[in-house]
């Protein structure tokens, strides 16, 4: 048999792997996970009983063109069904728009540390990655971004909140940074927690979108909305990019399980949102308990928090695992921080008390 192996691109040698936040050990001493930015509360009972219903016909492909939530989501955000795509979740939309947009010679420009997935699906085009490091307050640098456009810029990433440090950009920033940016550069206002926000000078992207041509929105019913496990997200851009994303979208890769979930969830909305206020009244109470104990917390946007430890990150994280609460850490950098239930906030503001007396 022969000892070579199968020609691979070169632009996957050295890819970094996605590291998804460590699940609660069965049997083990943690029993709470905040490690994924999930939503803690279960299924709205409307939302579970549509899924269980449309379960009954999954030996059947799922509807290709998503047509019954894209015509949701037309009427929710007024918005024409043109200008509409669905992928996994907003990752994978993420993955999709630089296929359509970048490949080798070409750059894609992200905050960093931002979204983690961020450096592989650039990486995976073969285009290059130019990573503007944030400010010292682990907020965007959007003037540096804006200054790191070349001519082979051909994407631009701004995570809003920045996810993992829950910080945001303003509406006056965002539009001088957008006034910079040349109109054949499309800009992907990452929107995956903007249920969370609560300051009124965060722009919504999608009243951005509608005045910018090059502007595409993304969002996802993984966070607020609870439907992580079924992988559903969605793109609002104008109709040659929305064109392009469903050009490179995996056939039938949203299931209709998925779809009717996420319908379901848009039409229970209000119950939905009222579940986003307690966990942003929780938010509240974790970052105020943190700055009371001596901490420097980012003010945060989404429904986690963001501590900078630097090289004790890795230490911290296995207090936290130690008594019962699996946290995400960045090691080197900081870690983030779930805001789940009340119980597991508890736990964690705990360990946060004693670990900085001990600093």
């Amino acid at each position: 048999m022969s000892e070579t192996s199968p020609k691979l691109r070169a632009e996957l040698e050295g890819i970094p792997t996605y590291k998804p936040g460590k699940p609660a050990a069965a049997g083990g001493p943690v029993a709470y996970k905040l490690s994924s930015n999930e939503n803690p509360y279960p299924p709205l009972p409307g939302v579970l009983e549509t899924v269980t219903a449309a379960a009954g016909n999954f030996n059947r492909y799922p509807d290709l063109a998503c047509t019954g939530l894209v015509a949701e989501l037309s009427d929710r955000f007024g918005v024409p069904l043109a200008d509409l795509a669905t992928g996994t979740g907003s990752v994978g939309i993420a993955q999709q728009l630089v296929q359509a947009t970048s490949g080798p010679g070409d750059e894609v420009i992200y905050a960093w540390r931002s979204f983690e997935a961020y450096p592989i699906v650039t990486q995976i085009s073969g285009a290059r990655s130019v990573q503007v490091p944030l400010t010292p307050g682990d907020v965007h640098d959007l003037d540096a971004m804006a200054d790191a456009i070349t001519d082979r810029t051909r994407l631009i990433f701004v995570c809003n909140p920045n996810n993992p440090t829950g910080t945001v950009v303003r509406r006056a920033e965002l539009e001088q940074f957008l006034d910079r940016v040349p109109d054949d550069v499309l800009v992907v206002l990452d929107e995956a927690y903007r249920e969370f926000i609560r300051d009124p000078e965060v722009p919504d992207g999608v009243e951005l979108y509608r005045k910018r041509p090059n502007v595409c929105v993304l969002r996802t019913f993984s966070k607020a909305y609870g439907l992580a496990g079924l992988r559903v997200g969605f793109a609002i851009a104008h109709e040659p990019v929305a064109a392009a994303l469903r050009k490179t979208a995996v056939p039938f890769g949203v299931s209709q399980l998925a779809q009717e979930a996420a319908i379901a969830s848009l039409r229970a909305e209000d119950e939905l949102l009222g579940r986003v206020g307690s966990l942003v009244c929780e938010r509240t109470r974790v970052v105020d308990a943190l700055r009371a104990q001596g901490w420097t917390v980012p003010e945060t946007q989404a429904n986690f928090v963001w501590l900078r430890l630097g090289e004790r990150t890795v230490a911290f994280a296995q207090a936290c695992e130690d008594h019962g609460v699996v946290i995400r850490p960045f090691p080197g950098e900081g870690v983030r921080v779930t805001v789940g239930e009340a119980e597991a906030n508890d736990i964690f503001l705990k360990v946060a008390e004693a670990y900085r007396k001990e600093l």
